[in-house]
């Protein structure tokens, strides 16, 4: 079925679900805090779920860590570094491996930053969103322009030089003045990485069930078009969609899981891929959704959520709905090594993609033209016909 000349990267990625209150956009698993966080239980449950999953990984080096959430920054310095200190007992990291913590500029509380640092937390991602009051109410935030830039300004004295901000687009009410005005506030605090996304809207969400009145698509198209501009003349250069990074500061962490590597998810909601190299299979794990029930299914040592084999169709689709996002592209080495399926199977679907102006194809390297980039579901559809013929042939 797949055909595995040595082991794709390995990530972990934890989980944490809380928050102090839900934003109208999110479709994460994410549960508001109340007045009491079950810490202990949970770092307990997290650290049985990881020792269930120490058998697909062993004599494999992890090269990043990724603490999401929810709002991770919500547990104390001191449980950041219990947790840690349990991964490195447990696994082997590489050297200087990436190890991230997404905080809330409503939540963190300054006096912990140098906390986490000592902890192991090498990259901190801060969830602006916006420097805007009124935007910032509009979206749901619970922290203030002030209290965002402070952060930031914290982050730095606390030692942080690897620091992400997340900042959103076509927000209710926006305009393209205001959206580049938040870009270049962020841009002035000198981060590291800049995360430039637009605000859409999901299934499952407050947004959903009362949508805001948004930008029309030229708007959109301009904001996106003036935003990536201003970054690049600043000297951050998109590798993404939506990511852009100074010289040396890519997320390692999501560029595996856009390269389709392997990643361990361990914690309530948590999703894994993990390959099987010697027996030709590729898996793809979800824990236990609710952190009470995940705390429970801990204690009781029995198996977190669920495991299921992907088929080749799957895997190619998969592939490319990741590695598409990326400014880069990827080679056929990159798609034979972390899918284990043959170079062949690509032949067609590139081909008609390529003729369609969707895809560049100079030099070995498979990526998308600007058009393709822009029609990026379309594109796909290539791929999904041909995963469909995988799925049958597999």
């Amino acid at each position: 079925m797949f055909e595995f000349t040595a082991t794709p990267p390995l990530s972990l990625y934890i989980h944490i679900p809380w928050c102090v209150r839900k934003c109208p956009y999110c479709d994460f698993n994410s549960h508001e805090a109340g007045d009491d966080i079950p810490e202990t239980g949970y770092l307990e449950a997290l650290i049985a779920d990881l020792e269930q999953e120490l058998p697909s990984m062993w004599g494999r080096t992890v090269d990043s860590v990724f603490i999401g959430g929810g709002t991770p920054s919500l547990f104390p310095a001191a449980a950041i570094e219990q947790l840690l200190n349990a991964v490195r007992a447990r696994l082997t990291l590489k050297p200087g491996a990436e190890i991230t913590l997404e905080a809330n500029p409503g939540t963190v509380d300054q006096a912990h930053l140098p906390g986490f640092r000592e902890a192991g937390i090498n990259r901190l991602s801060l969830g602006i969103q916006s420097f805007q009051p009124g935007l910032l109410q509009a979206i749901g935030r619970i922290h203030s322009d002030r209290e965002a830039l402070a952060a930031i300004d914290a982050a730095h004295d606390a030692g942080f030089n690897n620091i992400n901000l997340d900042l959103m687009f076509g927000l209710p009410g926006q305009d393209l003045a205001p959206a580049l005005a938040d870009l270049q506030t962020a841009i002035d605090r000198s981060p590291a990485h800049i995360s430039w996304y637009e605000l859409t809207i999901e299934p499952n969400t407050w947004f959903y069930r009362h949508p805001p009145a948004r930008p029309d698509d030229a708007v959109l198209w301009d904001m996106q078009k003036a935003g990536h501009a201003l970054l690049e003349s600043h000297g951050y250069t998109r590798y993404e969609i939506s990511a852009h990074a100074r010289q040396d500061s890519t997320c390692r962490h999501n560029l595996n899981y856009w390269q389709f590597g392997d990643y361990i998810g361990i914690g309530a909601g948590a999703h894994g891929k993990i390959t099987d190299a010697a027996s030709g299979a590729i898996f793809r794990t979800s824990k236990t959704r609710h952190p009470r029930a995940y705390i429970e299914t801990g204690q009781a040592g029995k198996p977190q959520g669920s495991r299921h084999r992907l088929t080749p169709g799957n895997a190619l689709l998969e592939f490319a709905m990741n590695v598409l996002r990326l400014d880069a592209g990827f080679s056929m080495t990159t798609f034979t090594d972390n899918t284990g399926l043959p170079a062949a199977i690509l032949d067609e679907p590139v081909a008609r993609a390529a003729s369609a102006g969707l895809l560049d194809t100079d030099g070995g390297i498979i990526r998308c033209t600007d058009r393709g980039r822009r029609y990026l579901n379309e594109l796909l559809q290539y791929f999904m016909t041909e995963s469909r013929h995988a799925a049958r042939h597999g």
